[in-house]
């Protein structure tokens, strides 16, 4: 079923649920109280907050490679096992879903770990750290049928549906042209020279995973690894599949033609970039126009052309879709039709797209009874895929065509070092 069917059905249905029926067996609630049994892996920081989103449910196993973390998640769930090793909590038989909120390095180990031991799974985004995991995860996730969320909840909130009801419903006309910018920075910094004795709290050979061993420093644990490309993204990877979520939505795209830097600070081996500015196109989907997607982070913004000075300091990250009628400017909570004097008096469709029961409430209720959710591997599997060919595009230095089919950037045989993984021994997917 497509999403537009899928939306659709969803949209007349009474219910209002975001869930339809698949073949029996693919989901259960093995407790007697009807709940999930749920194990998570990662109980800190962000990944406390998805523990909080899910504790409607039994919360039977917690694993984290801090102990100290883990101690104070125990006290809240008593009832809970702990486990520092996630490969140990899916040794275990009862439980039902897994909830994946590590740092991105670790992300497809434990989420491809748990789909083949048959447990549905709910991963932060962006899904893995490189491309080649993103497809095994979404691989593996299609083989074992099990239901799929990514941490993408910002798709869940009203705002995000009201301006796809605009872009689907031809309020600014056909979109060839969408400019995404968030004010956030990573990087810019040398590899660390001091080697600090590792913390006793912290098992940091589990917290490294499957990446090539360095020495402990605190500039990687607990929460600087964004900063480095041995475990994350930076901005792009942080938040590109929350902001390249509603154009993916709202035009339906999906995997990319190519992808290339137009403007950045030079390539550093070790740490991500400051800032960019990168061009993404996409082809015709049916009588869509091809799509040309920028992005751009830390600080960089449209040109004065595009974005007007007055909106650019009143919109420091936010989306902007150029239609041949108007255009569409949004962030998280708020949207606005442009130019306004072409727009005074509009008044906008009812909405189609019903209210969502909430991201992980959605995951929850579909790993209950079967069905569909919004943000499956599926349809992030492909969104994560092109943000990180983003930053496999700044690596090389040049515009990448890309073959999603193949894997591959045909032109740029050296872009594979950094879409494949590469794992330590002992490490596999």
């Amino acid at each position: 079923m497509t999403r537009r069917r899928f939306l659709a059905r969803t949209a007349s249905s009474a219910s209002g649920l975001w869930l339809l029926s698949v073949a029996p067996g693919v989901a259960r609630a093995a407790s007697a109280n009807g709940k999930l049994n749920i194990g998570m892996v990662g109980v800190a920081h962000r990944a406390a907050d998805n523990l909080k989103e899910v504790a409607t449910e039994n919360i039977v196993a917690l694993c984290d490679v801090e102990d100290a973390y883990l101690a104070k998640a125990s006290k809240e769930y008593p009832g809970a096992k702990t486990y520092n090793d996630f490969r140990r909590l899916l040794d275990r038989k009862d439980i039902d879903a897994v909830v994946v909120a590590t740092p991105d390095h670790t992300h497809a180990v434990a989420a491809v770990a748990a789909l083949r031991s048959g447990r549905h799974v709910y991963c932060e985004k962006p899904m893995t750290r490189t491309v080649s995991e993103c497809r095994a995860v979404m691989n593996a996730a299609k083989k074992m049928k099990r239901v799929t969320q990514l941490g993408t909840q910002i798709h869940a909130l009203g705002n995000y549906r009201r301006v796809v009801e605009l872009v689907q419903g031809g309020v600014i006309g056909p979109v060839s042209e969408v400019h995404v910018w968030v004010n956030v920075t990573y990087g810019g910094k040398e590899r660390p020279a001091e080697t600090p004795p590792v913390p006793a709290p912290l098992h940091y050979d589990l917290w490294l995973g499957p990446v090539a061993y360095r020495p402990y420093s605190p500039e990687y644990v607990p929460q600087s690894w964004r900063n480095w490309w041995a475990f994350g993204g930076g901005a792009l990877g942080d938040f590109g599949c929350h902001y390249m979520d509603l154009p993916h939505w709202a035009l339906g795209l999906q995997t990319v033609l190519s992808a290339e830097v137009v403007a950045g600070p030079p390539v550093h081996p070790e740490s991500v970039p400051p800032w960019m500015v990168l061009e993404y196109h996409y082809p015709a989907r049916g009588q869509k126009p091809p799509v040309k997607l920028t992005w751009y982070h830390g600080g960089r913004q449209p040109a004065p052309a595009v974005l007007a000075p007055e909106l650019a300091a009143q919109w420091k990250s936010g989306v902007l879709f150029v239609g041949t009628k108007g255009q569409i400017l949004s962030d998280y909570t708020r949207h606005q039709l442009l130019p306004e004097q072409t727009f005074a008096g509009f008044v906008p469709p009812s909405p189609s797209i019903p209210d969502s029961i909430g991201h992980h409430a959605e995951w929850i209720q579909a790993c209950k009874t079967g069905g569909l959710t919004t943000c499956n591997f599926d349809y992030s599997g492909a969104l994560s895929e092109t943000v990180l060919l983003g930053n496999v595009a700044y690596r090389v230095g040049k515009k990448l065509e890309w073959d999603s089919s193949a894997l591959r950037a045909t032109n740029c045989p050296e872009a594979n070092q950094y879409i494949q993984h590469q794992y330590r021994e002992g490490w596999k997917l």
